[in-house]
């Protein structure tokens, strides 16, 4: 593969803000597996193995089942394998990846109403945007799995 710039050392201020936005996520809220399951499943749609790779080990050491990351791209044919809350929030995380095909639906949006509170619907959102920028950088710049 190619080598690409390293925008860490380039631009590091650019790093410093990505990981600000990362630790305002790891401070929300939300329960750390349904994080996970947002970053693997964006990432997952991005087509992002770097980010696979990492949120996939990080879910798994924190306590996450194989069978749970197996079924996560077909979530919808396995509602007994995830909670109300994870699948619509696997919605949103799906519509605004796919922002080109209208972004985060109205009915996904009232769904979401029923079963968090708008400061945690605003908190999906930010772990959905930092996941997809974090895929775009690691796509755009080649980042390498280390094993």
């Amino acid at each position: 593969m190619e080598k690409r710039i390293n925008i860490n050392e380039i631009e590091p201020q650019a790093y410093k803000a990505m990981f600000s936005l990362e630790a305002l996520n790891t401070r929300a809220s939300l329960p750390y597996s349904l994080i996970m399951l947002i970053k693997i499943r964006a990432s997952q749609i991005n087509k992002c193995a770097y980010c696979l790779d990492m949120h996939t080990k990080s879910a798994l050491g924190k306590g996450e089942t194989n069978q749970r990351i197996f079924l996560l791209n077909g979530w919808h044919e396995a509602p007994t394998y995830f909670t109300e809350e994870e699948r619509i929030a696997l919605a949103m995380t799906e519509e605004i990846t796919n922002i080109s095909y209208g972004g985060l639906s109205d009915v996904t949006y009232q769904k979401a109403l029923k079963v968090f509170t708008e400061n945690q619907i605003a908190q999906i959102i930010m772990v959905i945007v930092t996941i997809n920028s974090w895929n775009r950088i690691a796509l755009s710049t080649k980042l390498e799995i280390e094993e």
